[in-house]
């Protein structure tokens, strides 16, 4: 008995070893890519100018005299989140809510799998099938200029991208609120559409919320499929339908070329994308500290 004590004594040591290793090794990793972005990125910032870097709307690296300004990109890549995320989360969220009460429960695992193998697919892919699907598209019945690339569709299709993500964090969300807060509205009166939306939703929000957060963090650092479908012109965006380009998209296309100036100018890009996902993790926990605050004092009252 006590050898078999033992054994279970030190299998636990041994696991708590190992998950104290990956912690510390995921902070690591963290610290080690944010010194490496500042220490790198940082003094160019300072060389060239904050400003003149954040706001200037000339970006030619290998010009003779060369001018390092991301304004466009990050006006791209703000339209090309804030768009991909509004296609994403409408068609995801109510995917998630016609899987939750509206759907025959014997499709709800085969269309939830379905959907989850979008995960799984490389980015690559979804380029591709941009490229050959959704620019044609595109410019033939939607593009007044007849150009395909561009915002929309790279929207288009990072928002089919960011759909598993929706769906499967909103659905846990639904699924994980009591149901017995469903089964009193109805016995109060409440048809299935009114208690579901009016108090399963408000209850979930919360989580649906971090699954919005996961989604804006996958769209705006996505890059291969970015860089297929949106054109590459470093631009000021005009309209939808106009060829940009994107602070990811502006690394991977200059990584293995630039050198010197121009290289160090791709890693302060990589520090303003760092600060931008940094600003939005921060903004959701304020948010959601704000939200339980507001819960626990009405739940006082």
């Amino acid at each position: 008995m006590k050898n078999l004590y033992g054994f279970w004594g030190a299998r636990e040591k041994v696991m708590g070893g190992v998950f104290l290793f990956s912690a510390i090794f995921s902070i690591l990793a963290l610290g080690t890519i944010t010194v490496f972005l500042f220490v790198s990125g940082v003094p160019f910032i300072a060389k060239t100018g904050f400003a003149k870097f954040i706001f200037g709307s000339d970006w030619a690296p290998l010009a003779d005299n060369s001018s390092y300004g991301i304004f466009p990109m990050i006006v791209a890549s703000l339209y090309v989140t804030a768009l991909s995320v509004i296609i994403g989360i409408s068609i995801g969220l109510l995917t998630a809510i016609a899987l939750y009460k509206f759907c025959p429960r014997k499709l709800v695992a085969p269309v939830k799998q379905m959907i989850g193998l979008l995960a799984g697919i490389p980015s690559v892919i979804f380029g591709l099938f941009g490229m050959t699907v959704i620019v044609p598209f595109v410019r033939d019945y939607v593009s007044p200029t007849g150009v395909g690339y561009g915002i929309l569709s790279a929207s288009l299709v990072l928002g089919i991208m960011i759909l598993p993500t929706v769906v499967s964090v909103s659905l846990d969300s639904l699924n994980s609120v009591s149901n017995t807060f469903y089964e009193g509205a109805l016995a109060l009166g409440a048809t299935r559409e009114q208690a579901t939306f009016k108090i399963m939703l408000p209850a979930a929000k919360s989580g649906i919320l971090a699954g919005v957060v996961l989604a804006i963090g996958r769209a705006i650092g996505e890059t291969m499929a970015v860089i297929m479908v949106i054109g590459g012109s470093p631009e000021m965006p005009e309209s939808l339908f106009q060829s940009v380009r994107t602070l990811t998209a502006n690394i991977a296309m200059g990584a293995l070329e630039l050198q010197d100036d121009a290289l160090s100018a791709l890693i302060a890009t990589g520090v303003v994308l760092f600060v931008f996902t940094l600003i939005l993790n921060i903004s959701f926990s304020l948010l959601k500290k704000d939200s339980s605050d507001k819960e626990r004092r009405g739940a006082k009252k």
